[in-house]
């Protein structure tokens, strides 16, 4: 049985513990509601932006104007944008994220090049022995959209190329403060929309096809990826501030067991001392 004063040493310990948590709990507050208001207001434009490439991309058009980054071929190649936090204490964000995308390569036939942007991704592919082609850390916690573009660049350029023939993003979709959900979804070529024999029309671009194509695509796969990060980055918070405050309550919890059993130690040896001097005081008179 542990002596009062190391129980007294660890109910110390676990109580600067639970302040440390519950003021990281408190930062991950502050920095969630700037991330849930940053990824809300980003994600109608990027909706719709991607509404509005699918329905180009489903209307009738000439081989000549179809887009490199439109065209479907098949895929013996693929590229995979992973993206994870820089740091943990985020509960299970980062293995529900990995665990999404190692899902998806183990499920693909072609062959998987990655690229990271987050630590937590990259250790993982490293340790599983990825062709991870590209690296990015140290993302700020507000990012602009030239923080995405080399990233954006290495991918419309392997797409382009040939290099990788479909490209998909894995990232942490934000949903609630309490749920994040780990998705997988394609980025290149744009999926096309299902549409109606009367909407199939298709359209008359100035100056031409390729020139509208060419400022919109390149746009749209930065816009995808940026929102993507945001979405990470919200998410992110989220998972760190519900860990770190379940952190703390654990903490407090563990404060009052050991609170308690602190308190029949010491009874227990308040009790034997009297005993000692009841006895002590009894072998006196006799």
């Amino acid at each position: 049985m542990p002596s009062v004063r190391q129980i007294r040493r660890r109910i110390r310990s676990v109580e600067n513990t639970s302040k440390i948590t519950k003021a990281m709990s408190m930062i991950a507050a502050s920095k969630m509601r700037r991330a849930q208001e940053s990824a809300l207001r980003g994600r109608p434009y990027a909706q719709h932006m991607r509404h509005l490439l699918a329905n180009l991309s489903a209307q009738p058009q000439n081989e000549d104007e179809i887009h490199p980054l439109l065209q479907r071929r098949p895929v013996s190649n693929i590229g995979l944008v992973v993206i994870t936090p820089d740091r943990g204490l985020t509960g299970g964000l980062n293995s529900n994220i990995n665990r999404a995308a190692g899902q998806f390569i183990q499920s693909q036939e072609a062959h998987v090049k990655v690229i990271t942007l987050g630590r937590k991704g990259r250790d993982f592919m490293t340790r599983a022995g990825q062709d991870v082609k590209a690296v990015f850390t140290d993302l700020p916690d507000r990012p602009v959209l030239t923080d995405i573009s080399p990233a954006a660049h290495i991918v419309i350029d392997d797409f382009e190329n040939a290099e990788v023939d479909a490209v998909y993003i894995a990232y942490a979709d934000y949903v609630s403060t309490t749920v994040q959900r780990p998705i997988v979804e394609q980025l290149l070529p744009v999926v096309p929309a299902e549409l109606e024999p009367t909407q199939a029309v298709g359209y008359i671009y100035e100056p031409n096809a390729m020139g509208v194509l060419s400022e919109l695509l390149p746009r749209f796969v930065e816009m995808q990826l940026y929102h993507a990060l945001l979405e990470g980055i919200a998410s992110e918070q989220s998972a760190r501030m519900v860990a770190m405050q379940n952190a703390t309550d654990s903490a407090d919890e563990m404060v009052g067991d050991l609170t308690l059993v602190m308190n029949k130690v010491r009874q227990e040896t308040i009790t034997r001392d009297l005993l000692d001097i009841v006895g002590g005081v009894a072998a006196l008179d006799g």
